[in-house]
C-alpha cells in the first residue's frame, strides 16, 4: 500500500480523489490500508481512493500484457540512446502494430483444455 500512499501524498497531493484500476489481488481492497497504517492515516488514504477492479476473468488485461510483451520483444530489444529516439521508435511500432490489426483468439479445443487444465479435473482411480 506504500505505492498508494506515495501516489496520493507525492504524485497527486492536491487531488481530492484518485481512481485506481486494480486487478483482483486481495491487497487491492480498501480495508488493506488499515492493516498497514495507523487508523487515521489509513482513513485519509481511503477517503481519497476509488478502486475499480478489473473483471476476475478479464481478458483485456491479458491483451495489454501481451502487447507490452510484443513491444518489448519487437521494439525495445536493444539499447535506446535517448528519450527522443525512444518516442520515435515506440510511435513507429504502435502505428505499425495498429495498422496490422493483430487480434487475440482465446478459444482452444476441449482436448487442449483437458491438457492445460488437467490439475482442475478430478482424478478417478481404476
Amino acid at each position: 500500500m506504500n505505492y498508494a500512499q506515495n501516489l496520493l501524498d507525492n504524485d497527486y497531493p492536491d487531488s481530492d480523489k484518485i481512481i485506481l484500476v486494480c486487478d483482483q489481488l486481495n491487497t487491492h481492497k480498501l480495508a488493506s490500508p488499515y492493516q498497514a497504517f495507523e487508523s487515521s492515516t489509513a482513513r485519509s488514504l481511503v477517503e481519497r481512493l476509488e478502486i475499480h477492479h478489473t473483471p476476475k476473468h478479464g481478458s483485456w488485461l491479458n491483451i495489454a500484457e501481451n502487447e507490452l510483451s510484443a513491444m518489448t520483444r519487437q521494439c525495445l530489444d536493444r539499447r535506446i540512446p535517448d528519450l527522443e529516439t525512444l518516442e520515435q521508435e515506440t510511435t513507429a511500432w504502435y502505428i505499425q502494430r495498429n495498422h496490422s490489426q493483430k487480434s487475440v483468439d482465446w478459444q482452444f479445443t476441449t482436448a487442449d483444455a483437458r491438457i492445460r487444465l488437467n490439475r482442475l479435473y478430478p482424478q478417478i482411480a481404476n
